[in-house]
C-alpha cells in the first residue's frame, strides 16, 4: 500500500525525496500518514481538496486481505 501511495504522489511534488509514509495499525483500521515538503502540500491537496480526495478514493478502493478499514492522513 505504501508503494501505491508513493507512486501516486511522487509525480505531483517537486521534492519527491521528502515523501514520508508511515503506517499505524489499530484494531479496526490501518492509518497511513503521508508527509511531504511544505512547498508541496498544496499540490497534494489540490484546489478544494480534489486531488487529496482522488488519492483517498484509489487507496480506499484497493482490496486488502484483512477486514480493516484504510485511512489516509495528509500532513
Amino acid at each position: 500500500m505504501k508503494a501505491l501511495i508513493e507512486s501516486i504522489v511522487t509525480p505531483l511534488v517537486d521534492h519527491p525525496e521528502d515523501i514520508v509514509i508511515t503506517e499505524s495499525e489499530e484494531e479496526t483500521k490501518i492509518v497511513y500518514h503521508l508527509t511531504v515538503n511544505g512547498d508541496d502540500v498544496g499540490k497534494v491537496i489540490g484546489k478544494n481538496g480534489r486531488i487529496a480526495k482522488a488519492i483517498r478514493t484509489v487507496v480506499y478502493a484497493t482490496k486488502q486481505k484483512s477486514k480493516k478499514r484504510i485511512y489516509l492522513d495528509i500532513m
